[in-house]
């Protein structure tokens, strides 16, 4: 086994304090190999070369490949934009239809297809990791599905749709979905998966209709 190899076998340590200012060009490009190659594939190597800096560099600040992998994903920006201290508002449009699709913004879906590949290609670590698989579930995950409850919830306030829906059950939908197409059928959702999924399963699950044209969206 080599060095390097070794190193890269080491388990992460979590939880460390560290002062991300000079390192985040490296974060950054750990996270785009990991999200080409998967974490298996992954080399400190390929990071230095992606950053352009020195392996000896990485190793100084990371003493093995899933500490620095451990690193780089806790400080991945979320794919949506802060709000309100910190909390993220979803668009109000008026209407539940317009406010799920408002929130599938083109940039939006790249970043969170970033990130979908980014989960696949740590995939393999998260068992052995499980406050990887929480710091993920934290950046991802939920931040989804509380723009969805919130924009149920102005649905139900304006008597748009029933006080009675599942707003838990509903608000987990779209999240699950991509998740489930990232982790299973590896492939990351589109614009147009989302808005179909809107159209046919959210909408209906509520009693509305999506309307006949929305080719303009």
């Amino acid at each position: 086994m080599t060095t390097e190899t070794a190193r890269d076998a080491e388990p992460a340590r979590l939880g460390r304090k560290r002062d991300h200012s000079r390192d985040q060009d490296i974060l950054d490009a750990a996270l785009d190999v990991l999200a080409e190659v998967g974490y298996n594939t992954m080399t400190v190597d390929m990071v230095a070369t992606r950053a352009k800096a020195g392996k000896a560099t990485l190793y100084r600040r990371w003493s093995s490949k899933a500490e620095l992998v451990v690193d780089a994903i806790a400080c991945m920006k979320r794919p949506l934009p802060q709000e309100r201290d910190g909390t993220y508002v979803p668009p109000d449009t008026g209407t539940l239809r317009g406010d799920l699709v408002a929130m599938v913004k083109p940039k939006a879906v790249t970043d969170s297809n970033r990130h979908l590949k980014i989960m696949i290609g740590v995939a393999s670590m998260m068992s052995q990791e499980p406050q990887l698989f929480e710091a993920l579930t934290a950046i991802m995950v939920k931040p989804r599905v509380e723009s969805y409850r919130v924009v149920m919830q102005r649905a139900i306030d304006r008597c748009e749709i029933r006080p009675d829906i599942d707003v838990e059950l509903l608000s987990s939908l779209g999240p699950a979905m991509a998740m489930y197409r990232a982790m299973y059928e590896q492939q990351a959702p589109s614009r147009e998966s989302i808005i179909h999924l809107i159209d046919t399963v959210i909408l209906p699950a509520v009693g509305l209709s999506a309307p006949l044209e929305n080719a303009d969206e």
